[in-house]
């Protein structure tokens, strides 16, 4: 269980107490909106908590796509660099037959 669902957990348990609390007690009623007020300050941290985490994901799987790509790009550039050096050798390899061929014929 990540951290954020055992957060969640202990949030909607705590607002579940806060709810049987003030169904159970005869309370001043300054306590009941101090206690309101607590649940709701509560919940809308959960909102935001809950937005915010929605947002990483957003963010994240977003990153994962490009690094993705990135890797791709990457790996298409090696194969072209490896390509471009293996012609550049058989063209020297060929360039140092004719120069010996030449050579040949000087002689």
């Amino acid at each position: 269980m990540s951290i954020i669902e055992k957060k969640e957990k202990n949030l909607n348990q705590l607002i579940t107490k806060l709810n049987s609390l003030t169904l159970t007690y005869s309370q001043p009623t300054y306590e009941v909106e101090k206690i309101r007020t607590e649940k709701n300050e509560i919940l809308r941290q959960k909102i935001e908590i809950e937005n915010k985490n929605q947002e990483l994901l957003r963010e994240h799987k977003y990153l994962k796509e490009k690094i993705k790509t990135l890797q791709l790009e990457a790996k298409k550039s090696s194969e072209f660099e490896e390509n471009f050096n293996q012609e550049i050798e058989e063209l020297n390899q060929e360039t140092e037959n004719l120069v010996s061929e030449i050579e040949k014929w000087q002689m």
